[in-house]
């Protein structure tokens, strides 16, 4: 749409659905509109609430309903044939019945946080799409080398940038995560984003990125159950982003129990979520990385997370001393691969 256009036009953004709208949906409309299309008696064939859900749960991926839809059609033709050859039983869509009618689960979340986060320099980020939200891990990794920086994962520009932020905010407060100062100097760094194949971009997972970086350097493991999403400034602020709902509710389908989003969201958590879609589910608001810090590295005496909140940011500016002269940096070299 050319931007004269666009620009007098009213944007409407639909929001996906929840799961608990899915499941609804799917009782009132999908399940009677596929057992009249394919011929089978409501007395033969029973989609328990559980069943629905583990559908929605493990072979859709989807902001509405139509892959939902086609499953569902897909059980039934399947109940259908077996009328045919003379098997009269009342079939039970039952977790079991699910995986030998559509083979082994498509999508994986319960169990798969508390695996990959087992290391220190890996967390869990929250991630808008237009199927809706969905987590993403950032894993760090670091090894001998001469202060070069790596990037991978198909990541976009702005993406890029934002991991730049939370280096340089390591960086800059290297003395009081207790790194060494020629750490950097001596050492390369890696930043991957999994799902390689799939396209990433965006500002929303740079209080991510910094306390992965954190946790690796410090070797914490981030607390369980958790993730994050918020853009985050040099000066170590977090800022408020979009798409809260979907990856509030990304968060909730992966198993997660706590959650860190920018204290600016609170608003849109407040209007959009329900008190029911956020059960189970403890909401911590930031302002900044220290505090984000203080959520997601161990709270035990003596912390990283505790350090940091007693210690307050180093002002440049009291270094400076006008009477010596200024010793030059020793230059650091950026890698930044990208893939096509």
């Amino acid at each position: 749409i050319a931007e004269p256009l666009r620009d007098r036009m009213e944007i409407i953004e639909l929001q996906g659905y929840s799961e608990e709208e899915k499941v609804h949906i799917a009782f009132r409309y999908l399940i009677p509109r596929q057992l009249d299309e394919n011929g089978i008696p409501v007395e033969q064939i029973e989609f328990p609430e559980e069943g629905v859900r583990y559908i929605i749960r493990h072979y859709t991926r989807e902001a509405g309903v139509r892959s939902l839809e086609r499953t569902i059609g897909t059980i039934c033709r399947k109940q259908a044939r077996r009328l045919a050859e003379g098997k009269t039983e009342k079939l039970v869509v039952t977790k079991e019945t699910i995986q030998e009618f559509l083979g082994g689960i498509k999508i994986r979340s319960e169990g798969e946080i508390a695996e990959r986060t087992e290391r220190p320099g890996v967390a869990v980020g929250l991630a808008w799409t237009p199927s809706g939200g969905d987590v993403l891990f950032v894993e760090a990794n670091a090894m001998k080398g001469k202060g070069g920086f790596t990037m991978t994962g198909q990541i976009g520009q702005v993406m890029q940038e934002s991991m730049q932020a939370a280096l340089t905010w390591v960086r800059s407060n290297a003395d009081r995560l207790g790194v060494a100062e020629d750490f950097f100097a001596n050492h390369d760094l890696h930043i991957h984003v999994p799902a390689g194949a799939i396209p990433k971009d965006g500002p929303s997972a740079g209080v991510t990125m910094a306390t992965t970086l954190v946790s690796l350097l410090t070797k914490r493991r981030i607390t369980p159950l958790l993730a994050m999403t918020g853009e985050i400034t040099l000066s170590g602020n977090v800022l408020p982003v979009g798409g809260i709902k979907e990856k509030v509710l990304a968060a909730k389908r992966a198993g997660v129990t706590d959650v860190i989003l920018p204290a600016e969201n609170k608003m849109n958590v407040d209007e959009d979520l329900t008190p029911e879609q956020l059960e189970n589910l403890k909401v911590h608001y930031v302002k900044t990385i220290d505090e984000a810090l203080q959520v997601s590295l161990p709270q035990v005496e003596g912390s990283v997370a505790a350090k940091l909140l007693a210690t307050p940011p180093k002002d440049p500016s009291q270094d400076y001393n006008p009477t010596q002269p200024v010793k030059e940096p020793e230059p650091v070299h950026d890698r930044v691969l990208t893939q096509a």
